[in-house]
């Protein structure tokens, strides 16, 4: 059942060597972990060492991924945490209803979505996906255990965004959105600088919105970038083709400063100066990457990491010292986002906050990580906090005054798992099972 296994964040900058089951029912599951319990891992697409166990053993979800029961009435799903979001929009979008929340990729899983408490382009409104879980079944020592907000409202709140520190997910439920039909309306708009990218996202009454920037961009042109504004629609379009691999690790020029900076500008261009509305497959909208297998290939043989921060409103301006830093250093990669979030989040180790979030690819070359600190160290200053599903490179200082809720996090997964069992590479190097 076990098997010795090689395998890596997505970001494939740090990577693990460990034994991996990868159960196909709940009950191969619990006798996988009648001897040993060991954490859960999913899709891996978590971009450093949330989703890593060097040198221990984890549990790949992956064929756990069932829906369980759907009431078409009231739209609650009940999945196991296998199941992957991308394939809930595909199954369900042509019948109208949509996962609550969608993050960049349709790759994630259920339950990495709960355990990362991950937020779309609809945050502004709808909050993380956390929000919408109604029921959590656990797998424990004694067997499978349901959760809910009401029955232990702190094992609730300290597993979702918990980074799966109360162990394995089984299942979960939770409400599907009502949508129009399966495809989407999106308006695009030019945008000039900074200070129009944040007064368009402000005023954007939109669904689903969100902003590509130019991480090149200088001066004057400083935060220009292209804001999508979306609906769910009915009617036909082509259909989306299918998603083509990245065969080799791209060289290193592929994404050497010059080219960057020439593609950005292209990109920007691609939206005529008055805007325009198109109407694309459903999936083409929420995950533009996932058509393209293994893009993280692109970044070539030593990978890359992302940055991505959130910073409150009254602190827009610490994002625009960021972009500054971020094109002075010429490392950016065309992969850039700004959104607006709203104040929903699910748990006590959440992300999202209420105010702006950045994130950036950068390949993993020299002085990426000075870049890096530099950005945290403006995040901390400006009162925001880092993503922890895409970090590899902080450290557990800062880390614990970002998350205020880290105690009583803590309380509730040092009672779920006295023993650690569930630790990844991650919480060991952020020390967040350790005493505050």
């Amino acid at each position: 059942m076990w098997k010795k296994s090689e395998y890596k964040g997505w970001g494939r900058v740090l990577s693990a060597s460990g034994a991996l089951a990868r159960p196909e029912r709940q009950s191969t599951l619990a006798a996988a972990l009648a001897d040993t319990n060991a954490p859960a891992i999913g899709m891996r697409r978590s971009y450093g060492d949330a989703c890593l166990n060097d040198g221990g053993k984890a549990i790949d979800m992956t064929r756990l991924d069932r829906v369980i029961a759907f009431d078409s009435e009231t739209g609650e799903v009940h999945v196991e945490a296998g199941c992957q979001i991308g394939s809930l929009l595909k199954s369900f979008a042509p019948k109208g209803w949509l996962p609550p929340v969608m993050p960049g990729t349709g790759f994630a899983t259920v339950g990495g979505g709960i355990a990362m408490d991950v937020h779309g382009k609809n945050h502004h409104d709808a909050g993380s996906f956390g929000c919408h879980i109604t029921e959590i079944t656990l797998m424990t020592p004694k067997g499978p255990k349901v959760v809910t907000a009401k029955s232990d409202e702190n094992l609730f709140k300290a597993t979702i965004g918990g980074l799966g520190q109360t162990g394995p997910i089984l299942s979960a439920k939770f409400p599907m959105l009502k949508a129009k039909g399966d495809v989407m309306v999106v308006t695009e708009r030019r945008v000039k600088d900074w200070d129009e990218h944040i007064a368009l996202l402000d005023a954007s009454d939109a669904t689903y919105t969100v902003g590509w920037i130019d991480a090149t961009a200088r001066g004057t042109s400083l935060g220009r970038g292209i804001l999508e504004e979306a609906e769910t629609g009915g009617g036909l379009v082509k259909a989306a083709k299918r998603g083509k691999k990245v065969p080799i690790d791209a060289p290193a020029f592929a994404l050497s400063p010059p080219v960057v900076k020439a593609f950005n500008a292209a990109y920007w261009r691609r939206v005529p100066t008055a805007g325009r509305t198109v109407v694309k497959p459903i999936d083409d909208f929420f995950f533009p990457l996932d058509k393209i297998h293994d893009w993280n290939r692109l970044y070539g043989k030593r990978g890359f990491h992302q940055f991505q921060c959130v910073v409150p409103i009254d602190a827009a301006d610490a994002l625009r010292t960021m972009l500054e830093q971020i094109a002075i250093s010429g490392l950016a990669s065309p992969l850039a986002v700004l959104k607006r979030l709203g104040p929903g989040r699910g748990g006590y180790m959440s992300f999202p906050m209420e105010g702006y979030t950045l994130a950036v690819d950068f390949p993993n070359t020299s002085g990426v990580e000075k870049v890096v600190d530099r950005l945290e160290e403006k995040t901390a200053e400006a009162g925001g906090r880092i993503y922890l599903a895409k970090d590899a490179l902080s450290g557990p200082q800062a880390v614990r005054q970002m998350y205020p809720e880290h105690n009583a996090w803590l309380k509730a997964v040092k009672k779920a798992d006295p023993d650690q069992a569930y630790l990844t590479d991650l919480v060991r190097r952020l020390k967040l099972r350790g005493a505050s």
